[in-house]
């Protein structure tokens, strides 16, 4: 499994933005091997994190591909103060079961 993270400091948001936004959320749930989501807001409330689970890289690369996907990309400076990406392979992922989570392997 793996597993993209968007880690961000929010921004000004505009329409573009938003338009942007849903027609990415609503592509990655076409893509076959992708998983779901997990979002995060830092204790301060400064920063963001949204996670995308795959069952593989050639599943992760397919948003990386996807045109609005790639003009967001480009546009970033607009709407945020700062991005990282963390790709990551999960190995293993274990608790009581007492919360949910995408990250099961």
């Amino acid at each position: 499994m793996i597993s993209a993270q968007f880690i961000f400091k929010p921004g000004t948001y505009d329409d573009e933005f938003h338009k942007l936004d849903a027609e990415i959320e609503a592509f990655v749930a076409t893509i076959p091997g992708f998983l779901g989501a997990e979002k995060w807001i830092s204790f301060d409330g400064t920063t963001k994190n949204s996670m995308y689970y795959f069952e593989t890289m050639d599943a992760m690369f397919e948003l990386s591909r996807y045109d609005a996907h790639r003009e967001a990309k480009g546009k970033y400076q607009n709407w945020y103060d700062g991005y990282q990406i963390v790709v990551s392979e999960i190995k293993k992922s274990y608790g009581d079961g007492a919360i949910e989570t995408i990250a099961k392997a």
